[in-house]
């Protein structure tokens, strides 16, 4: 009887387990209801056309330097330093005494051309003294020749006695001759006396080096004691006005979008964020770097200081326009193509691109705002091919390259 009861037991389950396997199998109508689109779409990261506004820029680098320096060095050469009144960042103001050299030896040099402008002046006092001498003796040897021909003529004046007197008379006139030039002479030595007093006067005058331009020292050469030469190097040097520029460099093949005017942010080193304008384009390009440098006015700043390293960027251009991924941009043969998304379908659109900028490109025409495009196309969709988007809510306000 047990037995019998195990067997019924073992079919019942049997039974159960059968029936249980034909529910859980869907129908033939119901598969076949199933859309083929959700079977072998392929899910795809997609982007939203969207308004953004551009900046396009030019990556700069360089150093600081001075939009203009000014050297300064001695007048006058071969005379000691004696003070020193101008340190490393000190500004100035045109005029200003930045260093004594020793006077000393200038003052002996004028002492003894005082007394030689006293000997030349004595000298062309004594000239003038000659040549009134040398006058009256003329006039009476003139007068003692006049009077000696009429009694020649008579014949009561010897011909040697006429001689005698015609003689004295010329040798009176070269005596007056020779003293004109005497006094000539003296002149003109009392000219070159006066000239040399001029020169040890300027000398004297420029025994202090003078700032020619207002500014901020920049350089500090001269060491009290050592010997002034114009040939060494400048004693001092002076950033002219204080105003700072960035000698900076641009890729050759970025050179033509700057232009001068043009609006810089730079990031300088231990000063920050400062702005700066384009003032000069250098018309060569390195041929070794294939760099090409660019000034950019930064003014007078007092954070700033020539040398230090400084990056950022041009300005080039900026505008307001419709925003599309660079990566979702496919360059074709005919032009850049966009992948649209169409009712899950990929459809390849057209575009014309303008700015580009951080990794964002401004598209003119095209596509229409709030379009899906796939945001890393590639070759491996073709128009038509289904798809299931899933949309990357990135969004871009303002683009910076």
């Amino acid at each position: 009887m047990l037995r019998k009861l195990g067997i019924a037991l073992i079919v019942l389950l049997a039974a159960a387990a059968v029936a249980l396997t034909l529910v859980a199998q869907p129908s033939p109508k119901r598969a076949s209801q199933a859309p083929a689109q959700e079977i072998v779409a392929q899910a795809v990261t997609v982007a939203r056309v969207e308004w953004a506004h551009f900046t396009a820029t030019v990556p700069v680098t360089g150093s600081l330097a001075a939009r203009e320096e000014v050297l300064v060095g001695p007048e006058v050469e071969g005379l000691r330093v004696v003070e020193v009144l101008a340190e490393e960042g000190m500004r100035v103001n045109k005029g200003d005494v930045l260093a004594r050299l020793v006077a000393d030896t200038l003052e002996a040099q004028l002492a003894q051309n005082d007394a030689a402008r006293a000997r030349a002046r004595a000298a062309m006092a004594q000239a003038r003294s000659g040549i009134a001498q040398a006058e009256a003796r003329l006039a009476e040897a003139n007068n003692a020749y006049e009077r000696a021909k009429p009694l020649r003529l008579a014949g009561h004046l010897a011909d040697s006695a006429f001689d005698q007197r015609e003689q004295a008379a010329r040798t009176a006139q070269a005596q007056l001759l020779a003293a004109q030039d005497g006094l000539q002479l003296a002149e003109a030595e009392a000219a070159q006396v006066e000239a040399q007093r001029r020169e040890l006067v300027w000398r004297r005058g420029r025994t202090e080096v003078i700032a020619p331009s207002e500014g901020v020292v920049s350089r500090r050469m001269a060491r009290i004691g050592a010997f002034a030469a114009g040939a060494a190097e400048p004693m001092f040097r002076i950033v002219a006005k204080g105003e700072v520029e960035l000698d900076a460099e641009v890729p050759e093949t970025r050179l033509a979008a700057v232009a001068i005017g043009q609006p810089a942010r730079l990031e300088v080193a231990g000063a920050g964020e400062v702005v700066g304008t384009v003032r000069l384009i250098s018309p060569e390009v390195d041929r070794v770097t294939r760099l090409g440098r660019v000034r950019i006015y930064l003014g007078d700043n007092p954070s700033l200081r020539v040398g230090a390293f400084a990056r950022g960027s041009i300005v080039t251009a900026t505008g307001d326009g419709l925003a599309l991924p660079a990566a979702a941009v496919l360059f074709a043969a005919d032009g850049p193509m966009v992948q649209l998304i169409r009712d899950h379908r990929v459809e390849s659109r057209k575009l014309t691109i303008g700015l580009s900028a951080g990794g964002i490109v401004e598209v003119r025409s095209g596509v229409s705002e709030g379009d899906l495009v796939v945001a890393r196309a590639g070759t491996f969709l073709r128009d038509g091919d289904p798809v299931r988007p899933i949309e990357d809510h990135g969004k871009v306000s303002e683009t910076r390259q």
